[in-house]
């Protein structure tokens, strides 16, 4: 397993962090509390913006030595020389990523609710496995609930790391983790609250017990 790919999982968020100065300023928080990997995430459709934050993101990352993916993005990963991407099930094909951002490169996939899907990003070479929504989220209210019991199948059936996202709280990180999940993604949890390092540190001690 690439050691990078355990514990908090911070993903950006455009409405929590509308500049780029927050955008920085809400990730290093995180970074100094814990986090063990970073995505962008802004499904805006301006490039300008999205290129100038994705590589300011990425030199900050690089500052701490986290990796910093991309989301849904194969061709800004390329241009900001990101850590890897992260790939929605109509994303883009992980061979691609692969041979875009080379062997080096972290490339994740969002397999819902399904160790089918799984298995097939599994075959064509991901290098972690992202399952969920686990509970209601605000960023994907509509995403269909994953049981607790898929991130101990999931370990049962898959060698790769996994990622647990959807309403990942305080109260209910450490059912996760227990259940098998090896990184928990998290964005409101995180980035919404007073505290962003201090929270991010309560939720690195859940992979501590």
């Amino acid at each position: 397993m690439n050691s990078n790919l355990c514990g908090l999982y911070g993903i950006t968020d455009a409405v929590l962090m509308p500049s780029l100065e927050q955008l920085l300023a809400q990730v290093e928080l995180s970074l100094q509390g814990g986090a063990t990997i970073i995505q962008y995430r802004d499904k805006s459709e301006d490039k300008n913006k999205r290129r100038a934050q994705a590589q300011a993101l990425q030199t900050l990352c690089q500052e701490y030595s986290v990796p910093m993916l991309i989301n849904d993005d194969i061709e800004l990963a390329v241009a900001v020389e990101a850590a890897g991407v992260h790939l929605g099930q109509s994303d883009g094909a992980v061979d691609e990523a692969r041979r875009k951002l080379g062997n080096e490169a972290i490339i994740g996939v969002t397999c819902h609710d399904s160790i089918e899907l799984a298995i097939q990003a599994e075959q064509q070479g991901a290098d972690y496995l992202a399952f969920g929504a686990f509970f209601p989220s605000k960023t994907k209210p509509n995403a269909k609930p994953a049981p607790l019991h898929l991130l101990h199948d999931a370990k049962q059936k898959l060698s790769l790391p996994i990622v647990a996202i959807g309403g990942i709280s305080m109260d209910n990180a450490n059912q996760i983790i227990t259940a098998g999940a090896d990184m928990i993604a998290v964005i409101h949890a995180l980035y919404a609250q007073n505290d962003i390092k201090a929270t991010a540190q309560s939720f690195c001690q859940h992979f501590n017990n």
